[in-house]
């Protein structure tokens, strides 16, 4: 029998739209990193648990259904029951039941959550500010998308 193998084919070199794509996600992913690293080492907190406080903190009552909270997460019911539990444990948040709709559950920011995130709010910012600086200084693509973003750098 004759070989089977196949003449190599050549693989297409990505579109400029996905190349300038790739850029933002990497971007993304390292930002990402040291938002998570720097919060859970100087706070005690991941970025899930830093951004629903923060969501939290900005509703109008200082709370929000679960499955509100998971949309604004981009979480699963499973996923952000199991964040919640961990703002209770440390008594940044509590379970409140909907006085309209008894199946309803509303979690709540408390005034140690409020604290906490406001904590960690500079923390926050310093380290966004400071990676995308050397973002914006490593790469002039970055630093163009980012001025067109309205961001000044710092």
């Amino acid at each position: 029998m004759g070989s089977t193998a196949s003449a190599p084919t050549s693989i297409a070199a990505p579109s400029a739209m996905s190349s300038s794509w790739n850029h933002v996600l990497l971007l993304h992913a390292r930002v990402e990193s040291s938002l998570a690293i720097t919060l859970q080492r100087r706070h005690g907190m991941g970025l899930s648990e830093y951004r629903a406080l923060g969501h939290l903190a900005a509703s109008s009552a200082g709370e929000l259904r679960m499955q509100e909270l998971a949309d604004k997460l981009g979480l699963n019911q499973s996923s952000v029951t199991r964040l919640v539990a961990r703002l209770n444990a440390a008594d940044f948040t509590y379970r409140d039941l909907c006085p309209d709709d008894k199946r309803g559950i509303y979690t709540v920011i408390t005034e140690a959550g409020r604290a906490r995130y406001a904590e960690a709010s500079l923390t926050y910012e310093a380290t966004l500010a400071s990676v995308l600086g050397e973002a914006a200084q490593a790469d002039p693509r970055i630093a163009a998308a980012l001025a067109a973003l309205g961001w000044a750098g710092q």
